[in-house]
C-alpha cells in the first residue's frame, strides 16, 4: 500500500462525500426533512460533529477496502467498488430505517438512490486519486 496515495485518496473521498452529503441532505431533501421534523432529535444540530467524525473514519475505511482489492483497472474499478459498497450500505440504512421509523417510503427510496450515487462517485474519486502517477 502506498501510504501517501492512501491518505490523499482518503481525504479526497472525505471532502467529496461531505459535499455530496450537504447537497443531498442540506439542499435536495431539506424540505422533506422539515416536513418530518417531529421525527428527528430536537438536539440533532448539536450532535453533527458525530456525523463529521463518522464520515472521516469511514472515508479511510472505504479507501482501505478499495486499496486491498486494488487491481489498477481505472475508473470502472471505482464504479464497480462504489456499486458494491453502495448496495452493502444503502440498502440496510434506507430500508432498515424505513422499517424502524415512520418515514415515507419515498424518503427511504431517495436515501437508497442518493446513497448509491454517492458511493459510486466516491469510488470514482478513490480510483482516480489512488492510481499511480503516470510514468514519464
Amino acid at each position: 500500500m502506498n501510504i501517501k496515495r492512501f491518505v490523499a485518496a482518503s481525504l479526497a473521498v472525505f471532502v467529496v462525500s461531505q459535499i455530496l452529503e450537504f447537497l443531498v441532505h442540506g439542499v435536495i431533501l431539506k424540505a422533506t426533512y422539515e416536513s418530518l421534523k417531529h421525527l428527528w432529535r430536537p438536539d440533532m444540530e448539536s450532535k453533527m460533529w458525530i456525523m463529521y467524525l463518522v464520515g472521516f473514519i469511514t472515508s479511510f475505511l472505504f479507501t482501505y477496502i478499495f486499496v486491498k482489492g486494488y487491481e489498477g483497472k481505472g475508473i470502472l474499478e471505482g464504479v464497480r467498488f462504489g456499486v458494491i459498497i453502495g448496495l452493502f450500505t444503502s440498502i440496510p440504512m434506507a430500508y432498515g430505517t424505513y422499517m424502524m421509523i415512520a418515514i415515507p417510503y419515498s424518503l427511504a427510496l431517495q436515501w437508497f438512490i442518493y446513497g448509491m450515487v454517492e458511493t459510486i462517485v466516491m469510488g470514482i474519486v478513490v480510483a482516480l486519486v489512488y492510481k499511480p502517477a503516470a510514468s514519464a
